[in-house]
């Protein structure tokens, strides 16, 4: 955050407390994206667990399934907005049965971002995925 130091010269408030305050403020804004982030990304990983479901109980069912995501697609979209395309929704999908432990993604993937995951996403097979999603948790980048 960009610091302002904008007070009047006999301003009976210091500017060490004005910055404390802004640290304390700074800081609960960041744990909230944090969280929030957090939030989405066990979202979107119950999502792709549904659609797996749906699919009967994880199988691959290439027909079905175009279907399955086609139809969900459309629907969300509607209701929610941008953010449901079908690769959106075959990335959920990949996701969770990449990681299907909950688990694994609370206690060793909780530091990565959406963005680090559908990186990881793109890779071509489930042991290039899992590499790089452990990879950028160990280096802690957030």
């Amino acid at each position: 955050m960009e610091e302002k130091n904008n007070l009047p010269a006999n301003n009976n408030v210091s500017k060490v407390f004005i910055t404390d305050i802004c640290s304390i403020i700074d800081k609960g804004r960041k744990t909230a994206y944090e969280s929030v982030g957090n939030i989405m990304i066990e979202t979107y990983w119950n999502v792709g667990k549904r659609i797996v479901e749906e699919e009967q109980k994880g199988k691959e069912r290439a027909e079905y399934g175009k279907r399955i995501i086609e139809q969900l697609s459309s629907e969300l979209t509607l209701r929610y907005g941008k953010g449901f395309s079908k690769r959106y929704l075959a990335y959920f999908r990949k996701f969770y049965m990449t990681i299907s432990d909950i688990e694994i993604l609370q206690t060793r993937l909780q530091n990565l971002t959406w963005s680090h995951i559908l990186t990881a996403l793109r890779a071509d097979s489930e042991t290039s995925i899992r590499w790089y999603l452990q990879m950028a948790s160990q280096k802690g980048e957030k």
